[in-house]
């Protein structure tokens, strides 16, 4: 005699899914290259030690591929490490999760070096994968990553600043604020957050580059119009498109040659913000 089968729901198999591609996704990105590391020494005056700091959650953070050319260090791209010491960047930059892999800011660093042969590129990672904006704009501790978002990237960037210039923020974050009621309040937060972070380093025209949720993202259709809608409200800010991007297995997160091209995308935009 058999027993009938009870039918599972089909949110439960979706979810299922998801999570066997994400684990399947993270054991590969563990097991590609050995995370070697240089220290660096700054060779360069610090008004040549151009810094930029990386915000938001995991799409800023990275979860791509890495792959040979991403572990190809250059001595004029730094990365402030998790111990604040300065080493050759390479991906994974960041080290939010052990997830972490190829995100923007490496691709960001070796174009913006394309353009001055004078400086060096200081890198410094503060994004928090899963953070949302209350994370960021209230100081709210956010457990996945165990740290302080917003505290963090401000002690981080301190530290960095006593070496170089903080040249501009590059920000992607809002997959965590999708849902209506925080779709809604989006716009306003962000116009608070960037005039936090200009007050916070008073530098009340830091350039600041916000990323489109890629639009593989069904969430992107509510979070989008909103950081626009902050553009008319700010100087010195702009935001980069996230079109055309294809996504991992796990349907989230962004893989490494689409990063790679929203890298550039995010140099072309800051350096127009740079010129003004």
């Amino acid at each position: 005699m058999f027993l009938p089968m009870k039918r599972i729901p089909l949110r439960y198999l979706v979810l299922t899914l998801l999570l066997s591609a994400a684990n399947i996704l993270y054991a590969q990105q563990s097991s590609v290259f050995p995370k070697n590391r240089e220290k660096a020494v700054i060779k360069v005056p610090a008004k040549k030690f151009h810094l930029y700091l990386l915000a938001g959650q995991s799409n800023m953070a990275g979860r791509g591929i890495v792959a040979p050319q991403d572990t190809v260090g250059d001595p004029r791209i730094l990365a402030l490490n998790r111990d604040g010491e300065w080493e050759i960047a390479k991906d994974p930059v960041h080290f939010d999760k052990t997830a972490a892999g190829v995100g923007p800011g490496l691709s960001f660093a070796r174009e913006m070096i394309k353009h001055d042969p004078d400086i060096v590129i200081g890198l410094i990672p503060c994004a928090a994968g899963g953070s949302g904006m209350d994370h960021w704009l209230n100081d709210h501790f956010w457990e996945q990553t165990r740290s302080y978002p917003w505290n963090n990237a401000i002690v981080r960037t301190r530290l960095a600043m006593k070496d170089g210039v903080l040249k501009g923020v590059l920000w992607h974050q809002g997959e965590a604020d999708t849902a209506p009621e925080k779709a809604a309040a989006y716009s306003n937060n962000l116009v608070q957050l960037v005039t936090k972070f200009r007050q916070a380093f008073h530098t009340p025209d830091l350039p600041f580059v916000a990323g489109e949720l890629p639009d593989f993202n069904k969430g992107s259709a509510a979070v989008n119009p909103t950081i626009y809608d902050a553009a008319k409200s700010l100087s010195f800010f702009t935001v980069v498109s996230g079109k055309g991007f294809t996504p991992l297995a796990d349907g989230v997160h962004i893989d490494a040659a689409s990063q790679r091209m929203f890298g550039k995308r995010y140099a072309e935009a800051m350096g127009s913000l740079r010129k003004k």
